[in-house]
Order: C-alpha cells, then structure tokens, then sequence
C-alpha cells in the first residue's frame, strides 16, 4: 500500500476515533443536565395545562407561537444592518443561526452568495493575514536590534509565539467588552468568541440580539 493511501487512513481512522471520544465526553457532561432541563419542563407544563386547563392541541399551538416570536424579540432582523450582519455571518462561515432566509428567493440567493463569497473571504483573510505576518516579522526584528540581540532573524516559532499572545489578548479583551455590553458573564463571553473566532458558530449566544425595549426585559 502507498504511503499517501497509508496516511490517508491513518487520519480517517484518528478523526473517527477523535469523533467518538468526543460524543463519550459530551453524552457525559451533557446528558444528565438535559434529562434534568426535559423533567423541569414537563412538570411546569403539566402545571399550567392543569391549572389553566388547556388541552394539549391549545398548548401545542401556544408553544408554536412562543417559538416562532423568539426570533423577533431583537426587533426587525431584515432591515439593511441586520441584513449587513447576516452576510457577514454567511461570508465568514459562522452561521450563528439568529437568523435565517425564509423566502424562496433569499435561499436561492444566498447559496449563490455563499458561493460565490466564502472563497472571496477565504482569500481576502489570507492576504491580509500575510501582510500582518509581515508587519509582526518588520516589528520583531527590529525589536531584536533594539535589544541588541545577535540573532535578529525571525523564526516560526517566534511568530507562532507572538501569534498566540496576540490572539489570547484579542479574546480576552473582547470576552470583557461582550460580558459589559451583552451583560453576559464573563465566562460565556469568553466561550462565545471561542466559538466565533473559529467559525464554528452554535448560534446559544449571538452579540446585539438584545430586545430593543427595556420594558420587554423586564
């Protein structure tokens, strides 16, 4: 057997152990909290089905339009900033989720746009990481002069190291201006620029989708 075709097993059979690893952790600390949220959910709507006593097709209908509003708690999501905040999400492959075409016509276009814009983004990211790439080697190398260090050459290793702190520095600090303004805590604003920062994008936390009403939160 090739050593490509060797290689190439070799990784399907890692990312599919890795899979399974992962779901045995996540089926661990995810499980028993989700039982726990299903059980407290059905106490409190038989609750209500016996106290008010709704039938289980009026309660059917009410947990539609209850589901079906929490998109519109944020106000108008289609109008041109919200629009403009949707195609970035599309263009950098987050997809948080928020919000969605509805329309036959916006989910022809989008796919469209989606085509024809992510390797656009993708491009557009690698040019201007490798101009920063080159701005951070001037800066350190210059800074070895400055410090009089022999060797002002500039290694991966230390771009990878300025990459890093970079990086933490970016999360943490936005971490602390999402925590202020999206009053969340700071752990999940931390989490949820994890989770923007590599485009994964599950879409629990999602920045300016606050009710515009203040009497609506209360």
């Amino acid at each position: 057997m090739k050593k490509q075709n060797v290689r190439t097993l070799s990784l399907i059979v890692c990312t599919f152990t890795y899979l399974l690893v992962g779901a045995a952790i996540f089926d661990a600390l995810e499980s028993d909290n989700e039982n726990r949220q299903k059980e407290d959910l059905q106490y409190v709507e038989n609750l209500l089905m016996t106290k008010y006593n709704i039938s289980q097709e009026d309660y059917r209908i009410w947990t539609t339009i209850v589901i079906k509003s929490v998109p519109h708690k944020s106000g108008i999501q289609w109008k041109f900033a919200g629009a403009f905040y949707f195609a970035t999400t599309v263009l950098t492959t987050i997809g948080y989720g928020h919000s969605t075409p509805a329309t036959w016509g916006g989910k022809t276009f989008c796919m469209f746009y989606a085509l024809a814009g992510i390797p656009l983004g993708l491009v557009m990211f690698q040019s201007i990481g490798e101009r920063l790439n080159t701005f951070v080697a001037y800066l350190l190398k210059h800074g070895k002069r400055c410090l009089k260090m022999k060797n002002t050459e500039v290694s991966e290793t230390n771009l990878i190291c300025l990459v890093s702190i970079l990086s933490t520095v970016v999360m943490t600090t936005g971490a602390a201006a999402f925590s202020k303004y999206e009053r969340w805590d700071y752990f999940d604003a931390f989490y949820y620029c994890f989770i923007t920062l590599t485009t994964i994008g599950f879409g629990d936390y999602v920045a300016l989708q606050k009710r515009k009403c203040s009497s609506e939160q209360t």
